[in-house]
């Protein structure tokens, strides 16, 4: 937000001003102190010509006086105003003021209430800081859209069947308010998946707010979580709103929830339960609305026969699982993953028209990403950062790729297209285990599924030898 000293006629444009007075010499105060601003400003002695101005010009900012003589008051054209344009900011001006007046004008959406004879500067920084307001909302407003447009489903890059069966899930849950855990091994996208829900939902346009909870020590993550009084303990200088109540009507999430300390696994639940928690040093509970999703890349079920997560808590986290596939299940995907990646790195080294040659994508898709997503698009960037032409090759790749499929490197320039290796790769394997299809996945790691789509693409079942049957037993 500006202040006196940075503000510039640049700052104040385009905005237009509508000035409702019905006392000409007062109304013509208040359009020059506009117009010295640099404003546009338009001016009416009666609420009905204000209003046949209003539906006909785009007004940011309308000074009302409180008491018209004709076609009502100023806050009843305020109010017809804000019916046609909720956006529009009112500053309602008046001779006679009373806290009954002053009270319903902000009821009825007015910026500031001020009474005559005010002083000229007053006047101006009222109108700066409203026109301010008004541009914070706006830019809040767009900044929300992005966000609303970065987490949407179709953010998440994936066709495979496995993240297909996510976003059902996703789309389901996002009109709920059921608590949902994300589970999936470091690195898959859990906090990407608790924003496109969030984003998706009623709750959108109020706050997401993530916290790790293995990131903190106890004592600061209760803090966090439920806020504290003022000399609470030493350094608790003022009051502070905990997590879960800044979170109001919106949604949590509690990463890494699996490291949550069992102390706190208690208080939480109670939180959970009640839809009230207790502040450090507070005597009375705080409620809060709040959705809370869950992640963590930790099996909670055999954390909870370990004796180290509450079972109750559990339960009352898990009314929706939505498990994140590895990298190494959904091996479709890894070539959509990085051409995304890639547009997104050249894009920032201001580059163009880079791809991967076929031996580089071939090394992507057979490593087994044990950093899943994470760890691709890291690779990706390094690649970008590092390729010396255009086309990324097997030798701008780490080292622990190339490693993982040697005879890579010697196809780079070959004929053989990643087809037909592939074919005959998949061929062999299934050689290998007597087509026995679930093997096959297992030693290809990939999905059963996918491996079907492969055999079919490929038309490797003719390749199966025929059954045989077994000699007849002699009696």
């Amino acid at each position: 937000m500006n202040n006196d000293a940075s503000w510039t006629a640049q700052d104040r444009g385009p905005y237009r001003l509508l000035v409702v007075e019905d006392e000409p010499l007062m109304r013509s105060i208040i359009v020059q102190l506009a117009r010295s601003e640099g404003y546009e400003v338009m001016e009416a002695p009666a609420a009905e010509v204000a209003l046949g101005i209003f539906e006909k010009e785009k007004i940011d900012l309308a000074i009302l006086d409180l008491n018209l003589t004709s076609g009502g008051s100023g806050l009843d054209l305020l109010r017809k105003m804000r019916e046609l344009d909720p956006e529009v900011m009112g500053i309602i001006v008046t001779a006679y003021a009373s806290v009954e007046s002053a009270v319903e004008a902000l009821h009825q959406g007015a910026y500031d209430y001020i009474t005559k004879p005010f002083a000229n500067d007053h006047l101006k920084k009222v109108m700066r800081n409203a026109l301010d307001g008004k541009a914070l909302f706006r830019e809040n407003r767009f900044l929300r859209q992005e966000l609303r447009e970065k987490y949407r489903f179709e953010s998440i890059i994936g066709k495979s069947d496995s993240i297909e069966k996510v976003f059902r899930v996703m789309e389901k849950v996002a009109r709920t308010d059921s608590s949902v855990l994300i589970t999936g091994e470091s690195g898959t996208g859990k906090e990407l998946v608790a924003r496109a829900i969030h984003f998706s939902s009623e709750r959108a346009n109020n706050r997401f707010l993530p916290i790790n909870c293995g990131a903190l020590p106890e004592n600061l993550l209760e803090s966090e979580l439920f806020g504290y009084k003022r000399g609470a303990f030493t350094g608790a200088g003022q009051d502070k709103v905990g997590l879960l109540k800044a979170a109001d009507k919106g949604t949590i999430l509690l990463d890494e929830i699996g490291e949550l300390p069992l102390a706190l696994q208690v208080k939480l639940l109670r939180a959970l339960q009640e839809r009230e928690a207790y502040p450090l040093g507070a005597n009375d509970p705080v409620a809060f609305d709040v959705r809370v999703l869950c992640a963590t890349n930790r099996n909670l079920e055999a954390e909870v026969k370990a004796g180290r997560f509450r079972e109750e808590l559990l339960y009352r986290i898990n009314v929706i699982n939505i498990n994140l596939p590895g990298l190494r299940e959904r091996q479709d995907d890894i070539p959509l993953l990085a051409n995304h990646f890639l547009r997104k790195y050249e894009k920032s080294l201001a580059r163009t028209g880079m791809r991967f040659s076929k031996g580089a994508m071939r090394l992507l898709i057979n490593y087994a990403w044990p950093g899943n997503v994470r760890e691709l698009e890291n690779t990706v960037e390094r690649a970008a950062i590092l390729a010396e032409t255009d086309v990324i090759h097997s030798h701008d790749l780490p080292d622990k790729l190339r490693s993982t499929s040697p005879v890579m490197a010697s196809i780079e320039n070959s004929g053989v297209t990643l087809e037909e290796l592939e074919r005959e790769h998949i061929k062999q394997v299934l050689e290998k285990v007597e087509h026995d299809k679930v093997k096959a996945a297992q030693m290809l790691g990939i999905h059963l599924s996918t491996l079907y789509r492969k055999v079919q693409r490929y038309r490797l079942d003719i390749d199966a030898p025929p059954m045989q049957q077994e000699p007849a037993r002699s009696a």
